[in-house]
């Protein structure tokens, strides 16, 4: 399987600090917030990566992330010249895809909770066993910001409606997808919506209706975090600071990821800490797996 990671927009709820740097590059307590979504793709086993940016911001991220070798990974890039849409991603990426099913995550997207990495690995195999898409339904108490799920009685999802005036339920999707290599055809054959864009949620309401989509819920115990705010992004910050002080554990490190996966030896992480020596970062590393 592959993976799509999404990092363009224009950030333009967090103006004027996104004027001068991609809304992704800002840091979420002590590392850059494309850390986060990097790191749930690591959990997942996705080891190629394609992360679509914009022309402006695209050199910023080779910087930060170089070709993904230090975290034993592989990273290409894409420039998406124009905000036409998340579903947009499968059709810039499908050279990239190939033949592969294919996971999209959003750059502004936190996950936090147990057994989420358990949870990867059981939609992993099952997109690539059965074809199925699979998304994720999460609480909120501002529906109307996001695409809302509407359920039956018997809680099986019967529609998805984007950013509705009069949501039907509070059950929103977050920025986590996974689907078969279909995926590619559906996205050129849906419509730009009222927006203009080719929206996820078109996508997600094509497998809904073919019976090809699994909703996997994320209950309040888990942590969703969207920081596409000025508000969220201070309260993902401080969420993560009172996480990793309290158990004395680093979220989304990616060199102790990758070490834990196998993706990188000993000597590779002690590289990676010294070259940070002297940070919260790098001291972390060096403690823990430098003695």
């Amino acid at each position: 399987m592959k993976a799509i990671l999404l990092a363009g927009g224009m950030g333009s709820r967090l103006y004027p600090v996104t004027f001068g740097v991609s809304k992704q590059l800002l840091p979420v307590y002590d590392k850059p917030m494309i850390y986060y979504p990097l790191s749930v793709l690591l959990m997942a086993n996705i080891k190629e990566i394609l992360l679509i940016s914009t022309k402006e911001d695209i050199n910023s991220y080779k910087r930060l992330l170089n070709n993904g070798t230090q975290f034993g990974i592989s990273i290409e890039y894409k420039i998406q010249n124009h905000p036409n849409g998340l579903a947009e991603a499968f059709i810039l990426g499908e050279e990239f895809i190939g033949k592969d099913p294919v996971c999209l995550i959003l750059g502004d997207n936190i996950f936090y909770g147990l057994d989420f990495t358990e949870k990867l690995e059981i939609v992993v195999k099952r997109t690539l066993s059965e074809g199925r898409g699979t998304i994720f339904s999460y609480p909120v108490s501002d529906p109307k910001r996001y695409g809302v799920i509407e359920y039956d009685d018997d809680g099986n999802a019967l529609s998805i409606e984007e950013k509705p005036d009069d949501p039907k339920s509070n059950k929103v999707v977050v920025g986590l997808y996974f689907y078969p290599n279909s995926v590619i055809e559906i996205a050129k054959k849906i419509s730009p919506s009222k927006r203009g864009e080719l929206e996820i949620t078109s996508i997600n309401e094509y497998f809904l209706k073919g019976k090809k989509l699994d909703v996997e819920p994320l209950n309040q115990e888990f942590i969703w975090l969207d920081t596409g705010t000025l508000q969220s992004l201070i309260d993902a910050g401080q969420f993560i600071e009172t996480i990793e002080k309290r158990k004395g554990i680093k979220v989304a490190c990616l060199e102790e990821l990758a070490f834990q996966k196998g993706y990188i030896n000993k000597k590779q992480l002690i590289q990676s800490a010294s070259k940070m020596e002297g940070t919260s970062y790098g001291n972390y590393l060096k403690n823990k797996y430098c003695k």
